[in-house]
């Protein structure tokens, strides 16, 4: 029999006591983002999907415990709209664009590109649409690799979202200390800092126009910050999931994470979003973060009883059990 404190809900059960949580966080949430950013409708859409998942069963409300941390992110980065990273300290335009040319400068009639520069200049439908297919991937692979962790492996999960959500936090520090601007910005604004410059899909727009829709323009429409172009999150990413799918049994998803990984490293420059020295930064926050958990904060006893309390809020509870 039900305790008096609890409802059931699609076949789960829900505490009564605490149901009230996930509303006052959501209006909580829905002030702050008026306030900073604007509340806009991809804002009503977390809102409604949090809400929907907490209390349609006990199996959506154990995904959104795991996934919380990906909901986070995704806050965290969202709110970067509202501090622009150039507020405190300015902007690298002239010096990154100077050190890509004299490490990875190419020769083409007499003048010395950056490779950004090269590409734009050699490029082709099929190299358009495949490294737009390839930088596609950046966030829709790191998360089907985590619902595919979510339903085999809850502690290897937990420690990949935690890994991702770290890489994540030392990007935006270095975002904070060195603003810097992308291949593409140099191309529009040259050295000159411009603060009401939008993101842009640079490279990527050729591969809307050979598609015949604004794909890509609309993602890039809605970036959060213009001038966080190192270290390229982008080629962090792939890192993380390649060095946990190593401890998982299917081999061939490390294989596909090689591949999606060096054609995100190379998309990045191709397409005019990164420079070189932004890649290898990034891949410099992708080890880093891993390090940092798997060294450093992974094996504290807080940490484990973390592990513990949320593998149990991920886990299948005992029927007739209240709880979860």
């Amino acid at each position: 029999m039900n305790k008096p404190h609890s409802m059931v809900a699609g076949h789960g059960f829900i505490d009564l006591r605490t149901a009230w949580v996930v509303p006052l966080l959501s209006v909580l949430y829905y002030f702050f983002a008026k306030y900073t950013t604007g509340f806009r409708s991809d804002h009503l859409f977390l809102v409604v999907l949090v809400n929907v998942l907490y209390f349609l069963s006990g199996t959506t409300r154990r995904f959104l415990a795991g996934f919380s941390i990906f909901i986070a992110y995704w806050i965290l980065y969202d709110s970067m709209k509202a501090w622009p990273n150039y507020y405190f300290h300015e902007v690298d335009i002239r010096n990154l664009y100077h050190l890509e040319r004299k490490l990875f400068g190419i020769s083409e009639n007499g003048v010395t590109l950056i490779p950004s520069e090269y590409f734009k200049l050699h490029h082709g439908a099929a190299g358009d649409l495949l490294t737009s297919l390839f930088y596609l991937c950046w966030v829709p692979v790191p998360l089907a690799f985590a619902m595919y962790l979510f339903a085999q492996d809850k502690k290897l999960f937990l420690q990949y979202s935690l890994a991702f959500f770290v890489i994540n936090l030392l990007g935006f520090v270095v975002y904070y200390t060195h603003p810097a601007a992308a291949p593409w910005y140099v191309e529009q604004y040259g050295f000159t800092f411009d603060a009401s410059a939008k993101s842009n899909a640079a490279g990527l727009l050729r591969a809307d126009k050979i598609l015949g829709f604004g794909l890509f323009e609309g993602i890039y429409s809605k970036g959060s910050n213009v001038f966080a172009a190192m270290p390229s999150l982008h080629s962090a990413y792939p890192i993380a999931g390649l060095f946990y799918s190593l401890r998982q049994p299917r081999r061939w998803i490390s294989v596909a994470f090689v591949i999606v990984m060096t054609g995100i490293w190379f998309s990045a420059v191709y397409l005019s979003h990164h420079y070189i020295l932004d890649v290898l930064a990034g891949i410099v926050c992708g080890v880093s973060g891993i390090f940092c958990c798997e060294k450093l904060l992974f094996n504290r006893k807080w940490m484990q009883v973390f592990f513990q309390k949320m593998q149990g809020a991920m886990t299948k509870p005992v029927p007739g059990n209240s709880g979860s």
